[in-house]
This record gives C-alpha cells, sequence and structure tokens, in this order.
C-alpha cells in the first residue's frame, strides 16, 4: 500500500497522478486519441521516455484512471481506456489550459483546444465528457462531438501559420 501523507484532497490527488508526466499521458489519451504504447511514445511532444511511460501507464493503472485490454488486432499490444473516475477530470484539465492561456508563453496551434473548452465552459465540458465515455466505455452517442471541434481548430491553426 502506498504510504499517504495527509488527507488533504489536493494532495491525495497530486499522489494519485504522481507527476506532471501522468497528466500529459493522460491528455495525450484524452485528446489526442493515443491508446497503445508506441502511439504515446511516439505521440508525446514533450518526449517522454520509454520508462517513464511505462511507470506512469502502470500507476494510471493501479490508480483506476486508466484500464488496460489486449488489443484484438495485435496480442502483444495493450489498448490503454479512461475510466469514467479518469474522464471526470476534464474540467480540471479544461481550467488547467484556461489558466495556462493566460499565464504561460503557449502556441497558438496547442491553444486553441483549451480556448475552445473555455470558451463552450461547462456545457461543452459536459459534452466532451459524453463523447469520451462514448469512445472509452462504449456509451450513448453524443449529439456533438467536442472532439471534432477542437480538431478543426488545432488544423486550422497550424495551416494559418
Amino acid at each position: 500500500m502506498q504510504r499517504r501523507y495527509s488527507g488533504c484532497p489536493i494532495n491525495l490527488t497530486l499522489e494519485a497522478f504522481g507527476d506532471r508526466w501522468s497528466l500529459i499521458v493522460l491528455r495525450d489519451i484524452m485528446f489526442g486519441r493515443h491508446r497503445t504504447f508506441r502511439a504515446l511514445l511516439g505521440g508525446s511532444m514533450e518526449g517522454i521516455a520509454s520508462n517513464i511511460l511505462a511507470d506512469r501507464l502502470k500507476r494510471l493503472t493501479a490508480n483506476g484512471l486508466l484500464s488496460r485490454a489486449a488489443d484484438p488486432q495485435h496480442n502483444q499490444k495493450s489498448i490503454y481506456r479512461l475510466t469514467d473516475k479518469a474522464i471526470e477530470l476534464v474540467p480540471m484539465m479544461a481550467i488547467l489550459g484556461s489558466w495556462g492561456l493566460r499565464h504561460t508563453p503557449a502556441s497558438r496551434e496547442l491553444s486553441v483546444r483549451a480556448e475552445i473548452l473555455e470558451r463552450g465552459g461547462p456545457a461543452l465540458w459536459s459534452d466532451f465528457m459524453d463523447e469520451l465515455r462514448y469512445l472509452h466505455l462504449g456509451g450513448p452517442r453524443p449529439e456533438r462531438s467536442a472532439l471534432a471541434m477542437m480538431q478543426s481548430a488545432y488544423e486550422a491553426a497550424l495551416a494559418s501559420r
């Protein structure tokens, strides 16, 4: 059992993640649709090392934020999916992105998703969570795609560079 340093909910939340890499992995699964070890390793803009990625995937799975299943197409690969516990982090990710928009020198193309979530507010966050439940948990298909909106804005920002 992991030692808990205090009963503070903020501390316990940070202990569940471990470090910044855990949030980056969750971000890449949420927004980047990366689901396998190789996709997460190759798709990491921050250049996560393979041993760090393996450790974070193990930790996030042990903490109930990810589930892991064998890839039916390739028996030596695993597919990682968000759990509902991780999907409930969408509002926190949106708020982190909003804070970053105001207080960091974030690039235009990497800021557009945060801008869309900020403008859409809790209603869009809810739609995004429903879409993630559809993609990761087999929930009902949502009426609108928050991911498509964010991807379209990202592509437009790339094209305008």
